[in-house]
């Protein structure tokens, strides 16, 4: 479906948990977090209708997320219900990877190839300093458990954070010379109120592209139709790719084709707005399926044209990261 600004809507991003094995500096406090009562998390079974019915409005892949969507119980056979749907082309996940030497092979099974690890450091005393938790080995067991299972590809989220860990930017640019991962560089996002976001902290993807120039020539690669908002690139000679998703200095909105559907059943069209559809309580109130396929369909419509968030007054997206889904 297309919205009113011309853009092919084909991308949800479903979040199926709002808790979380770690605490990220960026997103979820050690302390004072709120969850949603498991009563108001859309079951599995909800899940799956609502996927069906955006399936009907263009829908062709879903990237599942959290939280960390490994923590809940019962995932791998939510996954074989999205594999039956008819019309859903592509199913990824993104993880913290934690638990993913664990489930990896339950997740090859159930067809998912391509996976996002997020890792923002290389240093095993930086990953407790960003996360609040000793996982590094367990991590890095899981990407290699990951690689020999063969997934394709393997995509590694780094969120990059002056004076945190953008001394390791080129050093995260230079594994894809003998690994073939993505590596993606993401800017750090204004979303939650307390997520310690700061010009300070601030750094630009052309200044991170700047950086990585050092390591050679880096050449373009062409995107797919279903991808996410990257900017793709391969240095030469490398394997893998490097990627950079600029959502405040280089906004992608003309081009963004995503949904997000929260866990306590929020249907948004952009990460940044407040702007939300309620589907949960007409499912459950037994509204029949035109009725929320009007809903989804208002939705996309009205999906924001730009998040109008600039880099010196940005405007907080005000529910934290882990509730609206990475």
């Amino acid at each position: 479906m297309v919205d009113d600004h011309n853009r092919v809507i084909n991308y949800l991003r479903l979040s199926v948990t709002d808790r979380c094995n770690l605490r990220c500096i960026y997103c979820m406090p050690e302390e004072g977090v709120t969850f949603t009562p498991h009563s108001e998390i859309l079951t599995y079974e909800e899940m799956i209708h609502i996927v069906k019915l955006c399936v009907r409005e263009g829908i062709h892949k879903v990237r599942l997320t959290g939280g960390e969507p490994l923590v809940r119980k019962g995932i791998a056979g939510f996954i074989q219900g999205l594999r039956n749907i008819e019309g859903l082309d592509e199913i990824t996940l993104t993880t913290n990877g934690v638990l993913l030497k664990e489930f990896a092979q339950v997740l090859r099974e159930c067809g998912i190839s391509r996976i996002n690890v997020s890792m923002d450091t290389l240093r095993q005393d930086r990953f407790y300093q960003i996360t609040g938790r000793d996982f590094f080995d367990r991590v890095w067991e899981g990407i290699n458990e990951a690689e020999s299972l063969g997934f394709d590809p393997i995509k590694i989220n780094v969120v990059a954070m002056r004076g945190v860990n953008d001394d390791e930017i080129v050093d995260f640019a230079g594994l894809t010379y003998n690994k073939p991962y993505h590596v993606r560089f993401i800017e750090m996002m204004p979303v939650g109120e307390n997520n310690g976001w700061s010009r300070d902290k601030f750094i630009p993807i052309n200044e991170i592209l700047d950086r990585i120039r050092s390591l050679g020539v880096i050449n373009p690669v062409c995107r797919n139709l279903l991808d996410g908002p990257a900017r793709r690139y391969r240095l030469e000679g490398a394997m893998g790719e490097i990627g950079f998703i600029g959502a405040l200095s280089n906004h992608f909105c003309k081009t963004c084709n995503r949904l997000r559907l929260t866990s306590c059943g929020h249907l948004r069209g952009c990460i940044f707005s407040d702007q939300k559809v309620d589907l949960k309580t007409p499912l459950r109130t037994g509204r029949d399926d035109d009725n929320l396929l009007n809903l989804i369909e208002t939705t996309i419509r009205n999906k924001p044209k730009n998040h109008e968030i600039g880099l010196w007054g940005p405007r907080k997206c005000a529910r934290p990261m882990n509730e609206i889904g990475g």
